[in-house]
């Protein structure tokens, strides 16, 4: 008879007792072991993934936060937009204090000396004033033909008001159709004026400038009602 050859645990032997328990372990206890060390690598790679979900999950609830906050900020804190009248009439009547004017309206070179200061009317320039924001003064020829197709004009002594008085101003102005720039020499710390009317105030907050917007802002009863305030000269210092 053939010999039946010695099984492969029979040939492993070893004389280091550390190594001899190593290869006494059946193959089904090797098995079962390799089945737990991928169990445990396993379960070490989901813990993993699962920390990693949960810091991106953190992640975008902060960034979310954030916009939230922001959209939030810019609402609370963005400036007002600019106010918004209805096409006046020309009728200040029940303002106090307005003083009315008969001023004419012909087109004129070279500078023109106004009765009223700032002017409300009068012969101007054939080349009206853009209207918006000025931080210089600007020539009267040009601002009274603003006037005449309908602006208000918004003036302010520069000797005679804070920046933030300026800012107040500006912020009651509407974007169109209006003119605010600093004018020296004037009897009152501000003048309002439209066409042939004018109040004056001592405050930004006074408010009869919000009655005299409504009264005179693209009036109806300009000389050139539907003229544009855009298109033509930018003085100096324009915002």
């Amino acid at each position: 008879m053939t010999p039946t050859p010695p099984s492969p645990a029979d040939k492993r032997t070893s004389g280091n007792p550390a190594k001899q328990a190593e290869i006494n372990l059946t193959v089904k206890q090797q098995r079962e072991q390799k089945r737990q060390e991928k169990l445990a690598e396993y379960q070490r790679q989901l813990a993993k993934r699962r920390r990693s979900k949960l810091v991106w999950w953190v992640v975008g609830i902060t960034a979310a936060v954030v916009v939230v906050g922001l959209v939030v900020a810019s609402i609370v804190f963005a400036p007002a937009p600019p106010p918004s009248y209805e096409r006046g009439d020309s009728d200040g009547s029940g303002i106090e204090g307005i003083e009315e004017f008969e001023n004419t309206a012909n087109h004129v070179e070279g500078a023109v000396e106004y009765e009223q200061t700032p002017p409300t009317g009068g012969d101007h320039n054939a080349v009206w004033l853009n209207c918006g924001v000025y931080t210089q003064p600007v020539p009267n020829e040009n601002a009274v033909h603003s006037l005449e197709h309908g602006a208000v004009w918004v003036t302010y002594d520069p000797a005679r008001v804070s920046e933030e008085d300026i800012a107040a101003l500006e912020a009651r102005i509407p974007s169109s159709y209006a003119l605010l720039s600093p004018y020296e020499g004037m009897d009152s710390p501000i003048a309002v004026s439209a066409w042939n009317a004018q109040i004056t105030a001592d405050s930004p907050d006074d408010e009869r400038i919000d009655e005299f917007m409504s009264a005179y802002w693209r009036s109806t009863n300009a000389p050139e009602p539907n003229a544009a305030c855009t298109g033509a000269l930018d003085a100096p210092g324009k915002k």
